[in-house]
C-alpha cells in the first residue's frame, strides 16, 4: 500500500468509526481507544466555526458525543491526496445526515506517516 492509499484508509476509517461512535452502535472503551490512536499527539484541527481544537480537548469531547445522534450518517466525496515519504495532504467534502438535517463542510487534512500508516496530524474544516 503505497502513501495516498494509507492517507484515504485512514480518512475512510476514522469517518466511519465517529459515525459508529455517533450512533452508539460500538463498545465505547474500544471504539475510544480506535478513534484515538490514529492522530499524531500533535494533532490540531479547526472545525466550521473556526475554533481550534487539540487533541486533548477532542479527546475529552469524544464521550459526550457517544450514541447523541443514532441515526447520522457520514459520506465523503471527492477525496483527493497527495503524499511524500514522510507526510501527505488530503481533501474532501464531507456531508453529515442527521434525520433532515445535511450539514456539508470542505475539510483539508496533513497528516504524518510512520510505523506503516497514516496519522492526522492537522485537519481544517470548513461549511459549505
Amino acid at each position: 500500500m503505497n502513501n495516498e492509499e494509507k492517507i484515504i484508509k485512514e480518512i475512510k476509517e476514522s469517518h466511519t468509526d465517529i459515525e459508529a461512535w455517533f450512533r452508539g452502535t460500538e463498545d465505547q472503551k474500544g471504539l475510544y481507544t480506535k478513534l484515538l490512536a490514529g492522530f499524531d499527539s500533535d494533532f490540531k484541527m479547526i472545525n466550521g466555526n473556526n475554533d481550534t481544537i487539540i487533541l486533548a480537548a477532542f479527546s475529552e469531547w469524544l464521550p459526550g458525543a457517544y450514541a447523541k445522534f443514532p441515526d447520522r450518517k457520514i459520506v465523503l466525496e471527492n477525496i483527493e491526496v497527495h503524499a511524500t515519504e514522510n507526510h501527505g495532504l488530503a481533501s474532501y467534502i464531507e456531508i453529515q445526515t442527521t434525520g433532515s438535517m445535511v450539514t456539508r463542510r470542505k475539510s483539508s487534512a496533513a497528516f504524518v506517516i510512520r510505523e506503516n500508516r497514516a496519522f492526522w496530524l492537522h485537519l481544517i474544516e470548513k461549511w459549505i
